[in-house]
């Protein structure tokens, strides 16, 4: 079954992601980037707001989380994600090692995406889940080898592939 609400919560929220990333992005960037990430980040907002729009105008078709007990677990994994997020950052920060929060949180943000699977029945977040770990994992080489801040590479690749994901969300909304 086809959930068009979930498409357009894609995109209002994979859009609101994206912006946050390309923000985070902007801590310690080559100057020469700013401008790039900056247009990335207003344009993300954009088209999460657009996603707001369809969502709050399709709000009473189907979803996914229509059912209590799916409801409930994807609420379980949430607050799983925010969890090890925070308990990770905090032990990231608190031994002096706050260059690697941002990939961090990628990371836990990728394994979020294969348990929501299963909560949404849509394979394609497999797809998500791969792209945000391994733009995790590998920002902690590409940041050294340009010599920016982890969190320079993890955001701009969290945003690139959020933004994706949006309007994937976006295209599926409208061919649904």
């Amino acid at each position: 079954m086809e959930y068009i609400r979930d498409y357009a919560m894609y995109t209002a929220i994979f859009g609101f992601f994206s912006f946050s990333w390309f923000g985070w992005a902007q801590e310690n960037p080559k100057k020469s980037w700013r401008l790039y990430i900056g247009i990335a980040s207003g344009v993300a907002l954009l088209i999460s707001l657009v996603g707001i729009y369809l969502s709050v105008t399709h709000w009473n078709s189907a979803t996914a989380l229509s059912d209590p007990g799916v409801f409930r677990n994807y609420l379980i994994f949430v607050v799983i994600e925010f969890l090890l997020a925070g308990i990770g950052a905090a032990g990231l920060l608190k031994t002096k090692r706050q260059d690697y929060v941002a990939p961090w949180i990628a990371f836990i943000v990728g394994i979020h995406f294969i348990w929501l699977k299963d909560i949404f029945q849509d394979a394609s977040l497999y797809i998500l889940a791969i792209l945000l770990i391994g733009v995790s994992v590998g920002s902690l080489f590409i940041a050294k080898k340009l010599h920016v801040a982890n969190s320079a590479i993890t955001g701009i690749g969290s945003g690139i592939v959020l933004f994706g994901f949006a309007m994937y969300g976006l295209i599926r909304f409208l061919l649904a």
